[in-house]
């Protein structure tokens, strides 16, 4: 009793598409393990930059930073 069989080379190119499809699935796992490393970094550099805009503000009070020239103004309250 021999069981019906697709051709060699369809057989092939199913195989071929389904590797193709298992390594993006693969790659988009690894990417997304990058991305939530990176978000949490985000969080991490975020609070830090709050730590230094309070350090300023007690030293300067409100004010706007030229990031380029470490020129600031002060921010008048309207």
């Amino acid at each position: 009793n021999q069981m019906a069989k697709i051709t060699k080379e369809q057989l092939e190119n199913v195989v071929k598409t389904n590797k193709e499809l298992e390594d993006i699935v693969l790659e988009i796992g690894i990417l997304e393990s990058k991305k939530h490393g990176l978000l949490h970094k985000v969080a991490e550099v975020n609070k830090v930059l709050e730590e230094q805009k309070v350090e300023l503000e007690k030293q300067y009070g409100k004010i706007s930073i030229d990031l380029k020239t470490g020129e600031y103004t002060e921010i008048t309250e309207k």
